[in-house]
């Protein structure tokens, strides 16, 4: 049996008299990258601070590796690797000296702290930047570098708090690369708000909106999460646009180009089966006909407007 890397159970937490987050409950017990995702001010940052042992919650419990984190923070701080939005740097530090600190500080055995320096400065891509001070280093490097701060220790679970933020798209690229080969032995729990670097990177989404989680599953739940209701066809030889609105289940038309529509319908997809079945009769000369997906933004705008509609109750 699997042993759970992250364990949350009812968390909550109160900033003076509102929830900024309410009884969250999830586990992951595999490596790879999930994220959390959420609009700003959803409660994300609250739950990765208390998940890392920077805030301890009202209420509920956490596990890093089957230790409760607030009876032995000591213990399961050893298997967690953190990196906020502003990355922990000290600019009048080299690399070589930051990187030594924070080994340090992670109370890691000193004749292993030389090659642990060695391997992550490798991993991120800076080994050539060991003497140089932090605040030379372009923004795209420093990033690394906060990367390379957070695996020094060698933890079973990253967490990466808007790790690409700032960034221009060339070093948004690197980084996503970056977090690819860091999560092929690790967990690493990627936060954003941004909808993109969730498809680019992970396999699995925690959505957290209004202090609530809203979903847990893969990107593949969360991509087919609405129902669609759009169909794209095109025809050689197309009908007027009431032909196509007295088709029963369709709700709207909207011509793309003299061949190409856009059908709004009721939800039922079999609705695809019956315009095939038309159109060979009327002879419209179907040549392309498939549902159209909802966009990862309408998705993200349904269960947000979900939970609205929740707390208003």
């Amino acid at each position: 049996m699997k042993r759970n890397i992250v364990k949350i159970e009812n968390l909550s937490h109160r900033y003076h008299s509102s929830w900024a987050i309410r009884d969250i409950n999830f586990e992951i017990d595999h490596t790879g990258i999930v994220g959390l995702l959420g609009s700003n001010g959803a409660g994300k940052s609250t739950t990765m601070n208390i998940l890392c042992g920077v805030l301890n919650q009202t209420e509920g419990n956490v596990y890093i590796d089957g230790i409760d984190l607030h009876k032995d923070p000591l213990l399961a701080k050893r298997q967690i690797g953190f990196l906020p939005q502003t990355a922990p740097l000290h600019q009048d530090l080299s690399v070589d000296e930051y990187l030594n600190h924070c080994a340090f500080l992670r109370l890691m055995d000193k004749d292993k702290i030389k090659r642990a320096i060695e391997e992550v400065k490798e991993k991120c891509a800076i080994a050539h930047f060991g003497k140089r001070l932090i605040r030379n280093l372009s923004g795209g490097y420093r990033q690394r570098v906060g990367i390379a701060q957070a695996i020094i220790h060698y933890p079973k679970l990253v967490v990466l708090d808007e790790p690409t933020n700032g960034l221009d798209p060339n070093q948004i690229m690197e980084i996503r690369t970056l977090i690819r080969e860091i999560a092929r032995d690790r967990t690493v729990i990627f936060s954003t708000h941004i909808l993109s670097e969730v498809q680019a990177l992970c396999k699995e989404i925690k959505m957290i909106e209004e202090g609530q989680l809203v979903f847990s599953d893969s990107i593949d739940a969360f991509n087919n999460y609405v129902a669609p209701h759009c169909i794209l066809m095109m025809m050689d030889n197309p009908p007027k646009e009431e032909d196509l609105i007295s088709i029963k289940g369709i709700t709207k038309i909207e011509m793309l180009t003299e061949k190409r529509f856009r059908l709004s319908f009721d939800g039922d997809e079999g609705i695809t089966e019956e315009i095939i079945k038309i159109s060979v009769e009327k002879d419209w000369k179907l040549r392309e006909i498939s549902v159209e997906k909802n966009s990862i933004d309408e998705i993200f705008a349904q269960l947000s407007k979900k939970t609205q509609n929740k707390n208003s109750l």
